[in-house]
């Protein structure tokens, strides 16, 4: 059965977070906050009932999804398709390093998705890859069930929502970004996806 909800869940907060580094495919560590921050998402979670649950590969992401599939009891499948946006040499930077090596870029990178970072991927990118991991629970023969959750970034949840809702790419970045452990609730009905929440989550 395909599934007819779709839930996008970004990590909780990492190392580079905190210190507020751009990650990219770095794989930074869940800091002791960030593992709070998905044990406490996961009754909420749990209430949508995912009977599979598909993580990137890079470690805050595969851990924060770990929390929710011990705590309930279902699937875990890996795919690195759910990465998050290589940025390329911004990648262990801060913002500021950014800006003082590559004036002006950081703004065009957050005002066009169809920019990418030297020697990284574009928003664009991002999500074609993502949309596979989809296109593949949306198969006829599918067995995923009706409700799957992606543990994913903050970055590829933005650019994989606007694409899967159609948006033109001009106004991708009008969506706001996603707090870590918030969720995205994507429901499908009539051969199209639609928004039922956007930066849901558990504050405090």
């Amino acid at each position: 059965m395909s599934p007819r909800r779709l839930l996008l869940w970004r990590h909780g907060e990492t190392d580079y977070n905190a210190a507020g580094r751009m990650q990219g495919h770095l794989d930074s560590a869940l800091t002791p906050v960030g593992w709070n921050q998905a044990r406490f998402a996961v009754p909420a979670l749990a209430r949508f009932a995912p009977e599979l649950v598909i993580a990137s590969d890079l470690r805050r992401a595969t851990d924060t999804a770990t929390v929710l599939t011990e705590a309930i009891g279902v699937p875990l499948q890996i795919d690195k398709r759910l990465r998050e946006t290589h940025l390329g040499e911004w990648q262990g930077l801060t913002g500021a390093e950014v800006d003082e090596g590559y004036p002006g870029d950081r703004e065009l990178w957050r005002t066009n998705a169809a920019w990418a970072p030297p020697g990284g991927e574009s928003r664009v990118e991002v999500a074609e890859r993502a949309a596979e991991v989809v296109d593949d629970l949306m198969q006829p023969n599918s067995d995923a069930g009706e409700s799957v959750l992606l543990a994913s970034h903050g970055g590829l949840i933005l650019a994989l929502t606007a694409k899967l809702l159609g948006l033109p790419v001009e106004v991708w970045p009008s969506l706001g970004g996603i707090m870590n452990c918030h969720w995205v609730d994507l429901g499908h009905r009539d051969g199209k996806w639609r928004l039922h929440a956007y930066n849901a989550g558990i504050t405090g």
